[in-house]
């Protein structure tokens, strides 16, 4: 096999990946009524399942540092098997397994949020926004497929809601195979992933903006893919409807992102950018406020926002970097702190939900937390390297 060859072969194995990494948590959102009504969980309860996902990501962030031992390509293998096991758990039973398959399923996908922009970063040092969009692009078709196809799913599937969630394990299973034949060959880690954070990174304020810009994007994100469902069938739309309207934000959302690289090839400087990405994700909450009867058009402007949102977020980990070291440190905190902004937010909107019998002061904080995305991307998107 050629350089060439082999190169395409592992390209296409990485993004094979990425379709694994959203799917098992964005299909959950349109089937949560169901799960509620099923298992007799509060909203604040539900928005704790929307959470897990996010407090395991920023608590097991730094177990990509045992790829200085075991080899980024074995410890990616390690995340996809707990992937799919943890997919099987969270359909087999209860409450019980429902929060404890979910927390499993997370700590794979955890390993592997970590894993992707280093090894982006080792194999394409000088394609990083192009390679990034690549992998954030296919990861969002699946993630933006699993919530429409949720509803359907569950209705021609044995065990309703579980069987939907379930199905998610044989995309699983499938790269764990295309991903095999990469472990034969797989290096040692570089120094990046096995060694402490450099303290440069905790006193630097542009690892701390792009913390920030990590953080509240993904809050943003994950409160629409756990929430918005639930509000727009109270808004008066069908479940499944619902779960089209999620796919739309999030095809809006991909499309949108693959613009991104080209205006960072243009704009060294990416302050304004990233700000108006926050400010159109603002805005597409306070229009679900304001008008919810024309759900639509507010879900393609929250997805014009929260797609470049995610690509910025997930390339200023390398572009802000000086070196490999660097960017690996980066993206630990980055993903580890940042998820652990995210964490709270779905809890805290279904226990404003809860506490105000209502969306609009929970769509309010919504707005709020992307306006503070959009001030960090202020900082985060500034032309330096840490």
């Amino acid at each position: 096999m050629t350089a060439r060859s082999r190169n395409a072969a592992f390209l296409f194995a990485l993004l094979f990946v990425a379709l694994n990494l959203r799917p098992s948590i964005t299909g959950v959102g349109p089937l949560l009524r169901a799960i509620q009504e099923d298992l007799a969980l509060s909203a604040t309860e539900a928005g704790l399942l929307g959470s897990v996902p996010l407090l395991i990501f920023a608590g097991l962030s730094p177990l990509a540092r045992l790829a200085g031992r075991l080899g980024t390509e074995r410890l990616l293998m390690i995340g996809l098997l707990l992937l799919v096991a943890g997919i099987a758990w969270r359909s087999a039973g209860g409450s019980g397994a429902l929060f404890a398959g979910t927390a499993v399923l997370a700590t794979g996908i955890a390993i592997m949020n970590i894993l992707m922009p280093i090894l982006v970063r080792q194999h394409y040092p000088e394609h990083v926004a192009g390679i990034t969009t690549a992998y954030a692009t296919t990861m969002g078709a699946l993630a933006a497929l699993a919530s429409g196809v949720a509803v359907p799913l569950a209705a021609v599937l044995p065990g309703g809601w579980r069987g939907s969630m379930a199905s998610w394990a044989v995309l699983g299973l499938l790269a764990v195979v295309i991903w095999a034949p990469h472990l034969r060959k797989a290096e040692r880690a570089a120094p990046v992933e096995g060694e402490p954070v450099p303290p440069v990174i905790w006193h630097s304020p542009t690892a701390w903006l792009v913390t920030g810009y990590m953080g509240f994007q993904s809050t943003v994100f994950y409160v629409a893919v756990s929430w918005f469902p639930a509000l727009l069938r109270d808004a008066g739309y069908t479940p499944t409807a619902a779960g089209w309207l999620l796919t739309l934000f999030q095809v809006a959302a991909l499309l949108a992102g693959l613009v991104v690289p080209l205006l960072m090839r243009r704009f060294a400087d990416q302050r304004a950018l990233s700000f108006a990405a926050g400010l159109v994700s603002a805005l597409g909450c306070l229009g679900l406020l304001a008008a919810p009867q024309a759900a639509a058009s507010w879900m393609v402007l929250l997805g014009l926002g929260a797609g470049p949102g995610l690509i910025f977020a997930l390339s200023f980990m390398g572009l802000r970097a000086g070196s490999p070291r660097v960017a690996g440190a980066l993206s630990l905190m980055a993903q580890g702190l940042g998820y652990t902004v995210a964490a709270i937010g779905p809890v805290v909107f279904g226990w404003i939900h809860d506490l105000s019998d209502g969306w609009s002061a929970a769509l309010v904080f919504a707005a709020a937390v992307a306006m503070c995305q959009g001030l960090c991307g202020l900082g985060a998107g500034r032309a330096v390297r840490i």
